[in-house]
């Protein structure tokens, strides 16, 4: 019995030592009430719960950047002939004449004044005649489509006055002319009727300015003489479809000859 006692009185005088270790190491912050309450022991092996970290939230994904708008398709030159005397887009000049030489077109229709031009011609002058008259001018037609044989006796009669280098300048041989084509008008106004002074006119600028939108171009542009091989002539109109007037007005692309990568023709072909 004194030995149970003896061994239980040891192990009291250890733990009394550990309590008064840990309350020396303390410095008295803790008692050995708090020591020996199973409760410390439980707060001292507590785990605080860690907080996580705050998480900025992410930035919406940036949308797609628009496509770039479509580039408009290149003007296709090949899509109408201009060989075939029928075509509207027909380039004839001092080398490159009509073939055969008296074509004549198939769908005149008369437009007064004892003219004639192809039908499509036709329609597209009395637009342009219309338009002028909206904006207050007056553009009238003083010639139209010409026959081979009509031609012939018209440059007969330039070349008795200027010579044939002179006429050849102002006028066409039969079979190279675009009047036979059916396609061509001269026109005047405000004053002055085939000749110069009608670029200068009001009447001559709104052509200029308008004249694409009906399918008409200037076809012998100053300026042009050794490309179209004739004088300025602000006159002379030449039909050949909205479509590729319009284009030669945008491009600012003089002559048909330019446009469509032919060799200037200032003169007849040798023979």
């Amino acid at each position: 019995m004194h030995a149970v006692r003896t061994a239980r009185g040891r192990r009291v005088a250890r733990l009394l030592t550990a309590l008064a270790l840990v309350l020396l190491v303390s410095g008295g912050a803790v008692t050995a009430s708090e020591l020996l309450d199973p409760r410390s022991f439980a707060d001292a092996v507590a785990v605080s719960p860690t907080e996580a970290p705050a998480v900025a939230p992410s930035a919406p994904p940036a949308p797609d950047p628009p496509p770039p708008p479509a580039l408009p398709p290149a003007f296709d030159r090949g899509q109408r002939s201009i060989d075939d005397p029928a075509s509207t887009w027909v380039v004839v000049n001092k080398l490159r004449p009509l073939q055969p030489l008296d074509h004549a077109p198939a769908d005149l229709v008369d437009i007064g004044g004892g003219m004639q031009l192809r039908a499509e011609a036709a329609r597209a002058v009395a637009a342009l005649r219309a338009e002028a008259a909206a904006a207050g001018l007056d553009v009238e037609v003083q010639s139209a489509y010409r026959s081979f044989e009509y031609q012939q006796g018209l440059f007969g009669n330039s070349a008795a006055r200027f010579g044939v280098a002179g006429a050849e300048l102002r006028s066409a041989r039969p079979g190279f002319s675009e009047h036979q084509t059916g396609l061509a008008v001269d026109v005047g106004g405000g004053g002055c009727d085939i000749e110069r002074c009608f670029g200068d006119t009001a009447e001559g600028r709104w052509v200029v300015a308008n004249a694409h939108r009906t399918g008409f171009v200037v076809r012998y542009p100053a300026g042009s003489e050794q490309v179209t091989g004739y004088q300025y002539e602000p006159w002379h109109l030449r039909y050949v479809g909205p479509e590729l007037a319009t284009e030669l007005h945008d491009t600012g692309v003089a002559t048909l000859e330019e446009f469509f990568g032919l060799p200037p023709a200032p003169q007849y072909a040798a023979g």
